[in-house]
């Protein structure tokens, strides 16, 4: 009689267990296929193709589960020891094998969660690489570089990188107009071509505060950096409404700056070359 009650006992254990596995399963696969579909919009791909993380929770929902039942009932007891040491090293096989790829997406999510950049914001990774995203998925994102190249970055290695939005808050960019002359230019000369060529692009914009312009400040302010070895060195402040415009407005100024030395007489600091810094 003891024997069938320790039995009914043992069945209704097993029960028990797999009753709480399948409600936790349940709970469980309802947040994270929220999750997931949130994430899914954001990312702009198909959430069923990552349906795999669910049942991932629910394998290892009821694994747990078989080893508590074969652990906690002394007859399955030594077959629960073999299947544990069976999974124990099936898991590290699979664990080592994938963790490039699940660091990939977990720090794709947490691209998501965090919003460095969006798709379409000009961005730079490190030191390497510059331009517009071009789409951001679970394991990597796309950049288009100024060449029209995607460069392909894994999610992990953005992660780790520094990132420098140029449209995360405001597209506006202040573009550096940097100009060597020699020692004997006339600066004030020079300082007031650069201003006057600036601020007849059509990119150039004004974007003095209210009280920048109750102090007189000007529009594209022009002023001298440094003495180098050759000459001195003038930097020009002109804003743009957009990184490429302002790209665009450099380019052209330069142009025509050279041309105005020219008929100025104005000799460059270094002969024949003009130094541009990046913005």
């Amino acid at each position: 009689m003891n024997w069938i009650d320790e039995r009914w006992e043992q069945f209704f254990f097993i029960l028990a267990v797999l009753a709480c596995a399948f409600v936790l399963s349940r709970v469980l696969r309802i947040l994270i296929g929220r999750f997931i579909r949130s994430a899914a919009t954001k990312l702009k791909v198909d959430p069923t193709r990552y349906n795999f993380f669910k049942n991932a929770v629910d394998f290892i929902i009821f694994l747990t589960a078989a080893i508590i039942i074969f652990r906690s009932i002394p007859a399955f007891r030594a077959v629960g020891t073999t299947l544990l040491t069976g999974a124990g090293v099936l898991a590290a096989i699979v664990g080592f094998a994938s963790q490039s790829a699940f660091s990939n997406i977990i720090s794709g999510f947490f691209l998501v969660i965090f919003k460095p950049f969006s798709v379409g914001d000009r961005v730079r990774i490190g030191q390497l690489y510059q331009g517009d995203v071009e789409d951001i998925t679970l394991r990597h994102t796309v950049i288009k570089d100024f060449e029209n190249r995607r460069i392909v970055i894994p999610n992990s290695v953005i992660s780790n990188e520094t990132i420098v939005n140029s449209t995360l808050t405001d597209e506006k960019t202040c573009i550096f107009i940097e100009v060597p002359v020699s020692f004997q230019a006339p600066l004030t000369t020079a300082m007031q071509i650069i201003q006057e060529v600036c601020l007849q692009h059509a990119h150039c914009i004004d974007n003095r505060s209210p009280e920048e312009l109750t102090n007189g400040e000007p529009q594209v302010a022009v002023r001298v950096i440094t003495f180098g070895d050759f000459g001195v060195q003038l930097r020009g402040y002109a804003w743009a409404n957009t990184p490429t415009l302002a790209f665009e407005l450099r380019c052209d100024v330069l142009k025509t700056i050279q041309e105005r030395f020219l008929n100025a007489n104005i000799e460059f600091g270094y002969p024949g070359r003009i130094m541009i810094s990046q913005p």
